[in-house]
């Protein structure tokens, strides 16, 4: 997923902004073991005291980094509700794949493999995990359930569904950046849309029969 803070003017961005714009570049560069408040600070060419001014420790920060991401996925990256159901889950799939040369996205990922290993020993940090989770899962869900509703998608449960999407997702990409493997995660964005989206659409099935018809007759 596309998960870098929107970019804004110095003179209009207030500063926790610029605070969550300089973790993610501090993040992608050090990996989330060795980040410093001091690495952020470097980043956003301030002394550490605007850190603290905002943030008690760098564990809060990190929590407040990740509940901006979600904003911003809200915001700006989710599919749009205005386009059909089909094409909203397309583009939630999309959203997982990044290009070899993205490397800052890349180290971003990384050091959020970090972050998310932390989650069984931090409280703080598994409560953030848990709602990014439901909010992923929550996404897909509601398009499931517009398609079933609208008719463009054959009958599911849409939180079994989604949940099986996310884990498959968010399984490939651990794959891709730990086995260093750029193919990964496109190879499975595209068995999961002949796997699971192609056999939903609620029309696959009579243009399945209608062309295995024609191949019978004489």
């Amino acid at each position: 997923m596309s998960d870098a803070p929107s970019d804004e003017s110095s003179e209009d961005a207030d500063p926790r902004e610029e605070i969550m714009n300089a973790t993610y570049s501090a993040l992608g560069e050090h990996g989330y073991a060795d980040l410093t408040m001091q690495d952020i600070a470097d980043e956003l060419g301030k002394s550490t005291s605007l850190l603290h001014y905002h943030f008690d420790t760098k564990e809060e920060l990190l929590v407040a980094f990740i509940d901006h991401i979600m904003a911003e996925f809200r915001e700006e990256h989710a599919p749009p509700e205005d386009l059909p159901p089909e094409e909203r889950l397309r583009e939630f799939l999309d959203l997982w794949v990044f290009e070899p040369d993205e490397d800052e996205r890349a180290a971003l990922h990384l050091a959020l493999l970090e972050f998310r290993s932390r989650g069984p020993f931090n409280e703080a940090y598994r409560e953030q995990l848990v709602r990014s989770d439901e909010l992923l899962r929550g996404t897909v869900a509601e398009i499931l359930r517009d398609g079933v509703e609208s008719g463009a998608f054959e009958p599911v449960d849409p939180e079994s569904t989604a949940r099986m999407i996310v884990a498959t997702l968010d399984g490939a990409r651990t794959r891709q950046i730990t086995l260093d493997d750029p193919e990964y995660t496109p190879t499975i964005r595209d068995e999961l849309v002949e796997t699971v989206v192609d056999p939903l659409l609620a029309d696959s099935d009579d243009e399945q029969d209608g062309t295995n018809e024609e191949a019978d007759r004489p």
